[in-house]
This record gives C-alpha cells, structure tokens and sequence, in this order.
C-alpha cells in the first residue's frame, strides 16, 4: 500500500521494499535498475510480491508528442491513441509498467498552469481524448495468451476529482462545484476513462466543497466504488494523504491515514502515512483488517492484470526509441494541432514563389531554436538533442526539391511541382535568447536585418517551465520583452508570420492585430520543428481547431463558450470607449458582458482556419420528433471550395431550449475530422438519442438530496459548423419521452 521513490533516501528504501512494506516504485528508469529494486522485493522479501514501476508518462516517453492540449486540437482521437501505443511501448522497454497519465481534468481557466495536461474546457472533447489515451496505453490490455506480457502499460487518469476548478486558477487551490456540475462537467472525461478500462485513478491534490479528494468517501466509494462499479487501483497524488494535515481537515498524518484509508485510498504516494500509522491503527481497533485487506486485493489484482507475477523482470536489451513510425506519428501530431488563426494570404510560404524565385526569410524569437523548451511541460526522459527545432528544419530544407523523401509528412497539396521550385534565403537572429528575456541589447541588429528580409517568421511564446504543475500564471500575455519586439518588427512593414508555442491560451490580440498570419502551436515536442516548417511552406495543411476558448484579456476568465446565457445576455454591448463623456449612469443598458471587451473571445472554441476553404450545407434531420427510445440522424454536406485537399472538423452543437435546470447556450455533442479533396463535397452524419440531451438534477427533499439524470422533454435547437459560434444555419428536433 505503499509507493515511495528510491532515488533518494536509496539505503532506507531498499530496506523497506526488503521487507515487503513498498507495493510500488517510481521515478527508476532502465531495466537494469529496476530489475535490481524487482530482484529484491520478489527473492529477499518474505511474500516474494512484484512491485509495480511507474513514472509520469505525460505526452511521450522519449518521443515527445505535443502536451495534451496540443493533442485536443488535433481533433484526432485515433491519432492520439497511435501516439500513446508508441509511447507505451518505448516506456515498457525501460520498465515503466504504469503511466501516471492522461490527465483529464475538464480546465476553463488557462491561468491554471495544468491546462496543459488536459484535453481542454469541454466535456465531450475530453472524454473522447481519454478513451483514446487510455485504449493507447493498454494497447495490449486484456489480450489472452499474450507473447510478452512487458510490453503491457497501466494507464491512471487523474486528477480525481475537479482539481482544474481551483480558485483564481492557483494550483492546489480549493474548489466548490455543486454536485450536478461535477456529474455533468468534470466527472465525465473520468467514467469514459474508467468504460474504457482504465487500470487506476489518482486523487487530486484540492479539496472540492471543503473535502481533500484522498479523504472524499463521496467521490472515493459512493461514485467511484459503487456506482461506477471500478475494480481498480486507487492511489493518492504525491503526498496528497499527509497534506489532510496542513488542509487543516485532522490535526497529524496518524488522523490522515484514517480519514484515508476509509476514503477507500488504496496506496500511499511518498506520504508515508500507511507505512508509518496503519499497524498501529488497526491495533487500536480504528480501522479493520478487511479495510486493509480490500485495498491490497485492488493492488494485487493490477499486478496480476499486468503479468507481474509471470514475469515480473525487464529484459535487458537494446532500446527501439525514437523509432521511424514514433518520430513519423510526432510529425503528423504536430501538423494536426497547431492552428491557423490568422492569414492575409501569406501562407503557405510556397504562395510567393511566383513573385520571388528566392524567398528571405528572417527567423527569429526566442523558441525558434529552442530544443528543450518545446518539449514542452512535465517531460522528465525526452532527450532535447533529438529535438529538431524550426530553425534546424528550415536549414535541413532551404532547397525543397525531394518530395518522395518527405512523403511520410502528410502533404495534402496538390500541385508539388510548385512546391519543387521553392527556394529560400535564411537569416536568423534569435534576439531574445528566452521568453521571459527583457534585453532589448539586440532590438537594432534584428530590426536591420527584418527591413532587408521578404519575410519575417517570429517564433514566440513561453518557456516550457511556465506551464504545468504549480505554474500558475496572472498576466498570460507574451512574457518579457516579446510584444515590444513584435511591435518594433510590425514598423518595418514587412509581413510578419507569428508563430507562438505555448503551453496555454495567450493573451495576444495586439500582437494578431500586427500579424500577417498567426500560427498557435501549443508545445509540439521532439518533432515540432519540422510538422511547423511542413505546415508554413505549405507541405501539409494546418487542420487544427482550438479545445479552448481564447480570451481578450485575463479579466474575462473565466470564459468558455458552453456558458449560461444570463437573464440579461449582451446583444450590442457599449464598450468602454464607446461611452460619452457624462453619461447619465442608466443609459448605456444592463447586460451581461465587460466594458473593455464585450462577451466575445479573442477566438472561440472549436476554431481554426485552413489553407482550404469549406462551405457548409443545411442540416438533415431524419426526424424533426424523437422519443426516448429513437436515434437522430443529422446529415450535412460540407464542400471544399478550394484547389487545396485538406482536413476539415465539422462539430454538432446542441441547445436545450427551455429546461428543468437553465442549460448552455449549446453543448458540442459530436464531431468528425475529414478529409476532402478539392472541391468535392463530403457528406457527413452524426447521431443523437435521449441519452446524449441527458443531464443531472438533483431533487432537495428537507435537508435530504438525490440525484438523477434525465433529459428534457421539449424543443431543442441543433447546429453543424466548424466551430462554436452561433451562426444561422439551425435545426430545430423536438425530444418526447414516453
């Protein structure tokens, strides 16, 4: 019940696991070393019982794919479940058995440093996203007869539960979520992780309503246990069970292991409360020996699911990392995911060659060569020397004449003999040697050489360090002296590609503003370099689409686009300039918006532009009446109208009218990433039932509650469309239950 990390305190580790009180170790890579650590709890302690080896897992164990939000905007779950089955198997190969990951925390506020981790602000999204994690990492999970059981992975999805939630996007921080908002925001993402058999669950570190998740008996055995029926592995966060003591919940960790162990907590993260208080508890009659005895059987019972007892040892042989399938799935991953906010026509770069026969380009900003940072948060194996930055991708690539050796890339253009005659002239000046740099030492050499340039990519953005656990952030606009070097590049007058890799929402409206075009790429990984070059020369076509909505400005947090409409919704708001000069107080209206930025984002959920243009048909409904028991079919043709192949997510959003509870303005309820060659059309269906309208109520009865999921009986608006904005073309079906 124990988990503990035997790269420090080694002596005394080793010791413990000697005498069989360390169920699990983490935080040990290599075969070597872990076959030492398994050699000693299997043949020198008394049970003879495999410990489990686990390492935060997060976005690529030595491939490095882009972070989790990055993945979101692919809008490609089956791609993501490709990565994280290359990344199990380059884990396993150094012994790692169980993934700390994915993290599915549903995140509405990009201050919060872990937005990084997750799959965005919506519930459906994530959900899909961590299925897909989980099915990657247990790709060999539940399989009979398996041929090599060290290739099996356990998946942990955390962080249980409505940790994204916290106060003032601080990390750790206290959350309250009323019992249907949990059921119906954050909870989600966790059950289909849990239906698609995820092996554990890690607690969060918060306490949600006023109780830590290691000691909520509510999320812990009432949902969890009982109503979700999972059999599997509960474990705390890192010291989560001790910190009951300075949550202020009991008064020493002897308390904590108590209130944790009748939580259902089942191991003990570098705590060392169970280690230290369980004996001693159980002797005084506090807690029980079944307690003790339920939460070894889910222990053991991972392991046994794991083959750990058949074969509890790492062969010791040469590693297959960075393999040409893991860096080719990396490419593609990038390309997928970064997103086209802006362009007057710029792009792709290949657009200019009938103008130019020999492109300038100056490259500069802090991430264009910048190996470690867009690795990206969390990444403890990544090797940055295997990094191939923009910049190395452009000098890789300053004559483009070889296509068949870039085929694995995933072009989409048609006409590459255009492409074959592209030529280019670099010169890069980083002038800001980090994000956070201040330095304007190398402003007038970097301006010279952006006026002598045709055109100027400037790579921006934030180091990897400030996003992830406890890296919380109250201004999220470019750090340092970052916009002062875009302005000064914007008085050229030359066209500027902003490229910015970061590890959350920016808030960057001025610096768009002086952009010719605007690519976001949140941290791309070991191959980030070259899936952006791809994309900017026009080798592949940009098809990611924001899983986060985009603020102005950091006082609009939070904002997420399935929000409640308000009793006085913002139709024409007056902004704060907008007002005259001693206007009387009344006069301007009363709705629901900010003064400086109205109720819009910068740029919505679901957006994303692309080289290729798609026009939208009107929904089919195959019904305009369903009931209970029926399925909705919803059938729209959606045309590319350009000369360019591309991808296209078309998203179904849905809008319960009137509702026992007040609903969002609409909810994504399906989507499908397609791919459709120049102008041809593309039929697409989705399918809704009673299930998918449903949502939680909860019935007050005195002092008593109860709830239940249920759909409304009642009218229901319906949209297809490529991105969360309200837009004209709406369906209307009407839902009868029976």
């Amino acid at each position: 019940m124990n988990q503990v990390d035997p790269s420090w305190e080694t002596e005394i580790k080793t010791e413990q696991i000697r005498n069989g009180q360390v169920g699990s170790i983490f935080n040990i890579v290599g075969a070597e070393e872990i076959n030492y650590y398994q050699r000693l709890a299997v043949e020198e302690s008394r049970l003879g019982i495999p410990l489990l080896c686990a390492r935060d897992v997060i976005h690529g164990f030595k491939t490095i794919y882009p972070i989790p939000l990055g993945q979101a905007a692919t809008w490609n779950p089956e791609l993501i479940e490709q990565a994280a089955r290359l990344t199990a198997y380059e884990a396993t190969q150094s012994g790692i058995r169980w993934a700390f990951s994915p993290m599915v925390d549903v995140a509405r506020d990009p201050r919060w440093g872990r937005i990084a981790e997750g799959y965005g602000e919506d519930t459906y999204l994530a959900s899909a996203f961590s299925a897909a994690t989980v099915r990657g990492y247990q790709y060999l999970h539940n399989q009979p007869n398996l041929d090599d059981s060290t290739l099996v992975m356990a998946a942990c999805v955390k962080h249980f539960a409505g940790y994204s939630a916290s106060e003032g996007g601080r990390d750790y921080n206290t959350t309250w979520i009323p019992e249907v908002q949990l059921r119906d925001v954050y909870l989600p993402p966790f059950k289909a992780a849990v239906d698609a058999g995820c092996a554990s669950v890690m607690c969060s570190f918060n306490d949600i309503n006023g109780l830590p998740s290691s000691a909520n008996h509510h999320l812990n055995v009432d949902i969890l246990r009982e109503e979700w029926q999972y059999d599997g592995l509960l474990v705390s966060d890192w010291g989560s069970g001790s910190d009951l003591v300075p949550h202020h919940l009991v008064e020493n960790k002897k308390d904590a292991a108590k209130r944790c162990l009748d939580a259902r907590m089942e191991m003990d993260m570098q705590g060392y409360i169970y280690l230290d208080y369980l004996k001693e508890l159980l002797d005084e009659g506090q807690i029980s020996e079944k307690q003790i005895d339920d939460c070894v059987r889910s222990i053991l019972r991972m392991k046994f699911r794991l083959g750990l007892f058949d074969n509890p040892y790492i062969e010791e042989k040469k590693t297959d990392y960075y393999s040409d399938e893991a860096l080719a799935t990396a490419v593609k991953t990038v390309e997928q995911s970064a997103i086209l906010l802006k362009n007057n026509g710029i792009l792709p770069l290949s657009s200019l060659n009938s103008q130019l026969s020999t492109l300038n380009l100056l490259i500069t900003g802090p991430l264009a060569n910048a190996p470690k940072e867009q690795l990206g948060t969390w990444v403890f194996d990544g090797d940055p020397s295997h990094s191939l930055t923009p910049l190395q991708a452009f000098k890789n690539n300053s004559k483009l004449s070889n296509f068949a050796q870039l085929s694995t890339l995933n072009s989409q253009l048609n006409d590459f003999s255009q492409l074959s005659t592209l030529n280019f002239q670099l010169t890069y000046i980083p002038c800001l040697s980090y994000s956070r740099d201040t330095s304007h030492t190398d402003f007038s050499r970097t301006i010279a050489a952006a006026r002598q340039a045709d055109v100027i990519l400037y790579f921006c953005g934030e180091e990897a360090i400030l996003s992830g656990e406890a890296r919380c952030r109250a201004d999220i606009s470019l750090p340092g002296a970052q916009s002062d070097l875009m302005a000064e590049l914007a008085k050229t007058g030359k066209p500027i590609v902003l490229v910015v890799m970061a590890g959350r929402p920016l808030t960057i409206g001025k610096e768009i503003d002086q952009a010719a075009a605007v690519l976001y790429s949140f941290h791309g990984g070991t191959m980030a370099g070259q899936g952006l070059f791809n994309i900017l020369t026009g080798l592949a076509n940009p098809s990611g689409k924001l899983p986060v909505t985009m603020p102005q400005m950091v006082g609009q947090i939070p904002l997420y686009y399935n929000r409640h409409n308000t009793g006085r919704p913002a139709t024409t708001p007056m902004l704060v300039n907008d007002i005259p000069v001693g206007c009387p107080q009344f006069s301007i209206g009363q709705s629901s918006y900010h003064l400086e930025t109205g109720i819009d984002p910068l740029f919505p959920f679901g957006f994303g532009l692309s080289y290729s243009t798609f026009e939208y048909g009107k929904a089919v409904l195959s019904a305009d009446t369903i009931s209970d028991k029926d399925t909705l079919y919803i059938t729209c043709s959606v045309t590319n109208t350009s000369d360019f192949d591309g991808y296209e997510t078309a998203q179904l959003y849905v809008q319960d009218i009137a509702g026992d509870l007040v609903r969002p303005i609409k909810e994504l309820k399906g989507f499908s990433k397609v791919f459709i060659p120049a102008h041809q059309t593309l039929d697409i269906t989705f399918t809704l039932c009673a299930d998918d309208l449903a949502y939680w109520h909860e019935q007050q009865d005195g002092f008593n509650s109860r709830v239940y999921r249920l759909a409304d009986e009642g009218s229901f608006n319906l949209w297809v469309a490529p991105d969360s904005r309200l837009n004209d073309n709406t369906e209307h079906f009407y839902l009868k239950l029976q």
